[in-house]
């Protein structure tokens, strides 16, 4: 799937950000990470050229570049989420199924940001051989099945074909028994086997909350992020971390959805009626949370004056140069051991 293959992956949606465009288009970034103490607080950029990896997404299965991921968050969370968010922001009614819709979409930012690759990234060695360990539980039993079958190869599944695992058996003539070999390895495949399986099993627990639209102060307004899905727990001022479950009771979860709507709930309690505003002070706090929650940019319809003083930005360009080269041989070198997992896999 090479042809008309999407290599910029945005992982804040281009739609979603459109609701921060100023007049003449664009949209206000400031750079939590920078190279050079010139580089301007703020810089004003379109929509198409900020929040995107090159090749983020992309898998190579069966020798051929393969952006179905891609394709899916379109599909199945993007466009179907177009109509609800345009009747939070008109005020329509929202039934069931546009509360259901934006829920889907806020778990897709939830998972597929850099942010979260990096996290992922960190605990990956413990996350894979969870994925693994229950891949391969039900190995024996499905090579059983298939000798019972007289079926010499398995029947493709769409999903399991995903998971970068290379799967060899060994038997000496002569010899009733071999060896079974499996190999993987941790890195862009695995990260989004694990968002896909994450999208399609574990989100469901995002609909048994209860979600309302909360307003901020009037004359304030909200900007989001790289990272825009809040997990926040809150135990007093001063103490809390960003570290919330999908289902902990008592943890809030927060999505600005524009500069005046905000996509809310907290876990296990019923939430204020929709169009609630929260007081100057709630407000300023929450925006202060949203900034510190940035990971490297923080998007807003005009320059924010409090932004700098919520926190620092970084000026290391060595640090800088480093990151920047890691995201330059990303796709490279992802490519060399997908190449190897997948090669013998069928294209889905």
């Amino acid at each position: 799937m090479t042809s008309n293959l999407t290599k910029d992956n945005h992982y804040v949606s281009q739609g979603y950000l459109k609701q921060w465009e100023c007049t003449s288009g664009e949209i206000f970034v400031h750079l939590r990470l920078v190279s050079h103490e010139n580089v301007p607080l703020w810089e004003k950029k379109t929509i198409k050229g900020i929040a995107y990896r090159e090749h983020l997404y992309t898998r190579q299965i069966a020798g051929s570049d393969n952006d179905e991921i891609e394709r899916w968050f379109s599909r199945e969370f993007e466009t179907p989420a177009e109509d609800a968010i345009q009747r939070v922001l008109n005020g329509d009614r929202i039934a069931s199924e546009h509360w259901h819709k934006l829920v889907q979409f806020l778990a897709m930012h939830d998972v597929r940001t850099p942010a979260r690759l990096l996290e992922y990234l960190e605990s990956a060695a413990d996350n894979t051989s969870k994925a693994l360990a229950e891949i391969l539980g039900k190995l024996p039993e499905e090579l059983a099945e298939m000798k019972r079958n007289g079926v010499a190869h398995p029947t493709p599944d769409a999903q399991k074909n995903l998971f970068p695992l290379r799967v060899t058996t060994e038997i000496k003539d002569g010899e009733k028994f071999g060896t079974l070999k499996a190999e993987t390895a941790v890195g862009r495949a695995s990260w989004l086997w694990g968002m896909q399986h994450l999208l399609n099993n574990t989100a469901k627990v995002f609909h048994q909350h209860k979600w309302t639209i909360m307003h901020p102060a009037k004359g304030m307004t909200w900007f989001t992020t790289d990272k825009p899905v809040i997990r926040l727990n809150y135990y007093k001022p001063g103490n809390y971390d960003f570290k919330g479950g999908w289902g902990r009771t008592g943890g809030e979860i927060l999505f600005p959805l524009s500069p005046e709507h905000l996509l809310y709930t907290q876990i296990g309690s019923r939430p204020p009626a929709r169009g609630t505003r929260f007081s100057p002070e709630q407000t300023q706090l929450l925006r202060r949370l949203i900034a510190e929650h940035a990971h490297r940019y923080i998007f807003a319809k005009a320059e924010d004056p409090d932004i700098p003083a919520f926190v620092e930005r970084t000026v290391n360009a060595e640090v800088y140069k480093h990151e920047q080269d890691q995201w330059n041989k990303w796709h490279a070198e992802q490519l060399e051991s997908e190449r190897y997992l997948f090669r013998d896999k069928e294209a889905v």
